[in-house]
């Protein structure tokens, strides 16, 4: 990954037009080809980007300090260096994937032995089903035989939907499978996530995790 911190301006050339007047920036270059603008004051999310496949070319056209990004649409990423402050390139290596807490791992592990949690009739395919972009926390059918790709948080928000928008598309591919519906389930889900989950067709619940460390608690086992 490359790193550049420069005094920029930035003007976008494809399907719309849009332009970034001159400003200190974060630019962003990754492995994959992706290169994205940053600013200081909005968290994760990019002023501009453009995602791969895409070729970066530094002093296009002989204009120094022009770095030119062209995507395979022919949509173009000007940034027009004015003073770079800083620029460093790191090997970050393969990324062992997201983690999930102690209590987000042990919510799936619960629900998925509690499966009629979400209803009557319920049955388990399994855990983590596995997806180009990544597994789907818990797949399973419910009464009437219908697949349901369940997606679990501790607490619910708008990336959460997003996700599982992610994977219901992928999974809905497979005819096996299809229809496809979601579950949004979390111990607390945010107000503009539920508006998302809703206008998606995705249905929401709200796990109780202490209650469902009692019904785990009360189970009788064969040691």
């Amino acid at each position: 990954m490359r790193l550049v911190i420069a005094r920029c301006s930035v003007d976008y050339a494809g399907r719309l037009t849009a332009h970034l007047p001159s400003a200190p920036r974060l630019i962003l270059v990754k492995a994959d080809g992706s290169v994205s603008i940053h600013a200081d004051d909005r968290a994760y999310k990019p002023l501009n980007w453009m995602s791969p496949p895409c070729t970066l070319k530094e002093g296009a056209d002989g204009s120094e300090g022009v770095w030119t990004v062209v995507n395979k649409a022919g949509e173009k990423l000007i940034i027009t260096m004015e003073e770079v402050l800083h620029d460093s390139s790191h090997e970050l290596g393969v990324d062992p994937g997201l983690i999930k807490d102690g209590v987000e791992a042990h919510l799936q592990e619960l629900l998925a032995d509690r499966i009629e949690t979400l209803g009557d009739g319920y049955t388990l395919i399994r855990r983590e089903y596995p997806t180009a972009i990544g597994p789907v926390d818990i797949l399973c059918r419910d009464a009437d035989g219908g697949t349901v790709a369940v997606e679990l948080k501790r607490r619910g928000d708008i990336d959460g939907v997003e996700q599982l928008t992610r994977y219901l598309d992928l999974l809905n591919r497979d005819p096996h499978l299809a229809p496809v519906r979601g579950v949004f389930a979390a111990q607390e889900i945010k107000p503009q996530a539920r508006v998302l989950a809703t206008d998606r067709g995705i249905g929401c619940l709200v796990l109780d995790y202490d209650a469902m460390r009692g019904i785990e608690d009360d189970k009788l086992r064969l040691f």
